[in-house]
């Protein structure tokens, strides 16, 4: 086809493919030979995707995929120095990029790299080409430096986004068209890149004198009119340099190809050729799904590879595990059966367990079933209660089907094995298991826990949900349950599945249990991870169980009439809204509240988004509080709205009927960092910077006889930065007892401690605190609602006092970048996937890595205390109840309170002891009273 007006080009950005594969991706080998394969996986699985998502009536009709030649290119020859701050490629990705190409070529696309040429610069050259020939070009990437090509039949899609990018979008990002972007970009240069630029000139300011003056060379020819004198003097003094920015940002987009357009015509994969690449390659899903759609059987695997696995599980040398064979699962229905499965247990000393139940709800849900395994692709499952389906309907089918236990003799039979201190019970987010097996009286120990084995190796990689770890590292999709229980209305409960589905489903989650502990406990010591697990994980979860099955009273009267009282208050705004509004309408519709703000009343600033709607997010709306009182009083008005359906509504809904407590669940690999998440309900997050967000706190009480013992790290991340990066200053205030966000006002603004104001001390608390997040100017300007440049002054006046934070930042982010991942000071390791990447995630990524070993730290040593706690508090009659963030809360007799007060406090002071001895010591802030919020 002789490409031209009515064709398609697509033009992969192959690169950027590769190195988004490698760091999402855990190390993978292949079996056979112990090459690396992970980003070859991760590239190959984006290609198939891809090519799956673009079939249809808008198919490209020309494609290819673009790589970079080398890290060397004519751009070198214009400036030594460009791109000299890329760090080395990772050892183990050299050998993947030949491969990726092969990758390409087997999926019958075209592979282009030319030397001395970046990818950019190709896929300039044909995006011209197509433009002129009166085509269309879609650029697969994000890359910022691809956005001078948008417009007149050139758009670019971010793939990973499924966003697309046009004119307004690049007019957004760089405050230009996409013809002047090369313009901005010398301006403001790149970082990454090396590109030098303008000092001291950002995008913003570079699109403004863009905009006023025309072009850069204009501006260039102009710059002494500047009335700004930094700005006039970075542009005189660094012409030169600027116009040398601009030849490293424009693309060449007229490089001399030696094929064309027609030569990129789409092709269809060639099975036989896809499938021997990927079976060469050993991956198997991959391999599975092409056959199975095209109908061509895959060549037999390579001897002894049936699957990659991860480089460091095959450095273990662990056993090649028997395919899943669902239908050779046993169902056990009698104590005979189940005897042999105890006899095998204590054979070999371990047994990965599952429950089965009615419910998510441990406190509520019914036990169904119990499955064990001893042995990859040997399971079995024990039926209780499962219903026969074929009872009369009328009656709900209640009766029991045949050939299952009754539940006491299974548990009489399981108990002494459940609770032997010689066998190890093996699970998969064990904590849920152990709460149900606890309330029919089997107090389930010792415990491994494949969830949390998980999240010791790969925090930050990945979430670590069975299922994914299936997929993942075992190569194995497993039985979804929606399958089973259906969904929506007409979902059913576990107890109503057929006993030959429950076989078939619950064993497989055994089997995966165990195969997935196989895999990587002895992974933890190659890792160095092994006392992050042994010490902060798997002691968690009995103390967590505990808590969770503990629970708090909540006064459901306090609640009725806080719901009460917010409605009333709400009601009030709302006339209120209404007067400065001029008119009725629903405050909360979004839509509504835009036209009121930006059509009716005229408020500048207005965006709309793709449905044509103005934004009125929170951010937004704070923006525009500093100027109207409208938004600020719906600001009021949906903080109101919030609190009384997430917590005065919500809350009353949460208290069990039997126990009259609400009992939360906290994820313990849920944060990256290792801090502890709270779900059903979420008691984490309850506002305390509010009047109204406090007083929710007031429904949580003490039964009779009783107090509420409120323990709360003070300042515990400011205490461990001022450790971790060394500074003398913060050391000194915080051994000295002095009020440290006085200090850091003082060192900053010169102003002696008896003359401070309490709006500098605010000033420098939101520094103190926002430095260690890695907040911006913008968001610290957002935060005290004072102008962005003053924000960004006061933040570069923090690391001038303070310059070993600046260090420390940056020691970080090169460790992160050199090995990806970061370590807390107990040896937690935090991976970064995103701290090499380009575009908006960098930002995030690089203030994650940062903000990580402070955090994490903090995490490690309240999951220290908890885990001693218990065993500190035993004679006193006491219960833990809840972990907020830094504050740990007890349940303690009256006359005991100050026994609980001493020993609980001295336990959370020394918890970072013996492991870690902070330069500055932790102090614990003790409340008490008959509700939480008298005891916080």
């Amino acid at each position: 086809m002789t490409f031209g007006k009515g064709c398609h080009l697509h033009l992969i950005d192959g690169s950027a493919f590769i190195f988004r594969a490698y760091h999402a991706l855990p190390p993978l080998t292949r079996k056979s030979d112990g090459l690396p394969i992970g980003a070859v996986a991760g590239f190959c699985n984006m290609i198939f995707k891809y090519i799956e998502d673009n079939k249809g009536p808008d198919a490209p009709t020309h494609a290819a995929v673009i790589f970079d030649y080398s890290s060397k290119t004519f751009r070198n020859d214009i400036y030594p120095l460009y791109k000299a701050h890329r760090p080395e490629l990772p050892e183990d990705l050299r050998p993947q990029f030949p491969l990726t190409r092969d990758a390409t070529r087997a999926f019958n696309l075209k592979s282009i790299e030319i030397e001395d040429f970046e990818a950019d610069d190709i896929i300039a050259t044909l995006a011209c080409q197509a433009r002129d020939a009166g085509g269309r070009c879609t650029i697969i990437s994000s890359d910022k430096d691809l956005m001078q090509l948008v417009g007149h039949g050139v758009e670019m899609l971010d793939a990973m986004k499924n966003k697309r990018i046009g004119v307004d979008e690049v007019i957004e990002k760089f405050g230009v068209r996409p013809d002047r972007v090369v313009d901005v970009q010398a301006l403001a240069g790149d970082s990454v890149d090396n590109v030098p630029g303008a000092p001291g000139i950002g995008i913003k300011t570079a699109a403004l004198l863009i905009n006023e003056y025309g072009d850069l060379e204009t501006l260039l020819a102009r710059a002494g009119e500047i009335k700004q004198p930094k700005r006039r003097e970075a542009l005189v003094d660094n012409a030169e340099l600027i116009r040398i920015s601009k030849r490293l940002v424009q693309l060449d987009g007229d490089m001399a190809l030696d094929f064309s357009l027609d030569d990129l015509e789409v092709k269809e994969p060639e099975p036989e050729a896809l499938l021997k690449f990927l079976n060469e390659m050993e991956f198997r899903t991959l391999t599975k799904r092409v056959s199975e759609m095209t109908g061509v059987a895959p060549p037999p695997a390579p001897e002894g590879a049936p699957v990659a696995k991860s480089a460091t599980a095959i450095a273990t040398a662990a056993p090649v595990a028997a395919p899943f064979r669902p239908e050779e699962y046993e169902c056990v229905g009698d104590a005979k059966a189940l005897a042999v499965w105890i006899d095998r247990i204590y054979e070999v000393g371990y047994v990965a367990v599952d429950t089965e139940t009615t419910s998510l709800d441990e406190m509520q849900a019914e036990l169904v079933g119990i499955s064990l395994c001893v042995t990859a692709g040997q399971a079995c499952y024990i039926p209780l209660i499962h219903k026969d389906s074929a009872a009369d309907d009328l009656f709900g089918g209640s009766d029991l089907a045949a050939g299952q236990m009754k539940t006491a003799d299974a548990l009489a039979m399981l108990k002494p094995v459940l609770e032997d201190p010689s066998i190890l019970k093996i699970g998969q987010n064990m904590k849920y298991d152990a709460k149900i097996f606890a309330r029919v009286g089997v107090d389930v120990a010792p415990i491994d826990d494949t969830m949390l084995l998980s999240y010791a190796l790969h925090a930050g990689l990945h979430n670590h949900g069975m299922d994914a770890l299936s997929e993942r590292y075992l190569d194995h999709t497993p039985i979804p349950i929606k399958s089973l229980l259906g969904g929506g209305k007409s979902a059913i409960t576990f107890d109503r599945v057929p006993v030959g589905d429950a076989v078939r489903y619950a064993a497989e989650d055994a089997d995966i249990t165990l195969r997935l502990w196989e895999l990587f406990k002895p992974r933890l010591h190659q890792a160095r991870v092994t006392t992050v697990y042994e010490t902060m994980e798997r002691p968690l979860v009995p103390v967590l169980a505990e808590m969770e099955m503990a629970g708090i009273q909540v006064d459901r009267d306090t609640l009725s009439r806080m719901s009460n009282a917010f409605a009333q208050k709400m009601a009030g705004l709302e006339a209120e809204i209404h007067e400065l509004a001029g008119q009725p309408f629903n405050v909360g519709s979004p839509k509504q509240l835009g036209e009121i703000l930006f059509d009716k009343m005229g408020i500048e600033g207005g965006k709309t988004g793709k449905t044509g709607a103005y934004a009125t997010g929170a951010d937004v709306l704070e923006d525009l509080a500093t100027e109207h009182e409208l938004p600020a009083r719906v600001l009021d008005w949906r903080q109101l709205s919030k609190l009384k359906s997430t917590y005065t509504d919500a809350l009353q809904d949460h208290i069990n009927t039997e126990t009259g407590r609400v009992h939360t669940s906290y994820m313990i690999a849920g944060a990256n960092t290792g801090r502890l998440a709270s779900s059903d309900p979420n008691l984490q997050n309850i506002p305390i910077r509010s009047e109204e967000g406090r007083r929710i706190r007031e429904a949580f009480v003490a039964p009779t006889g009783k107090t509420l013992v409120s323990l709360d790290y003070s300042q515990i991340e400011l205490r461990i930065l001022a450790h971790v990066a060394d500074i003398p200053a913060l050391k000194q205030a915080f051994k000295d007892g002095h009020d440290i966000h006085a200090m850091t006002a003082s060192e900053m603004f010169d102003v002696p401690l008896d003359q401070m104001t309490p709006d500098i001390r605010r000033k420098a608390k939101a520094i103190n605190f926002g430095v260690i997040y890695g907040i911006s100017g913008f968001g610290l300007a957002r935060n005290l609602r004072i102008p962005r440049a003053e924000a960004q002054g006061f933040i570069d006046r923090y690391f001038e006092r303070f310059p070993g934070i600046r260090a420390y930042m940056d020691a970080t982010t090169e460790f992160a970048k050199a090995n990806g991942y970061v370590l807390t000071l107990f040896g937690r390791k935090i991976h970064t996937p995103e701290i090499n990447a380009k575009g908006p995630t960098a930002g995030f990524a690089k203030r994650a890595a940062i903000n990580a070993p402070i955090q994490g730290t903090a995490a490690d040593v309240i999951r220290r205390a908890m885990i001693r706690m218990p065993k500190a508090i035993a004679d006193i009659p006491a219960k833990m109840l809840l972990q907020v963030h830094d504050e740990l809360l007890f349940e303690v007799e009256d006359a005991a309170v100050d026994d609980l007060i001493r020993v609980a406090k001295d336990v959370m002071e020394n918890a970072s002891m013996p492991a870690v001895k902070l330069d500055v010591a932790l102090t614990v802030e003790a409340g008490r009273g008959g509700n939480w919020a008298e005891a916080h």
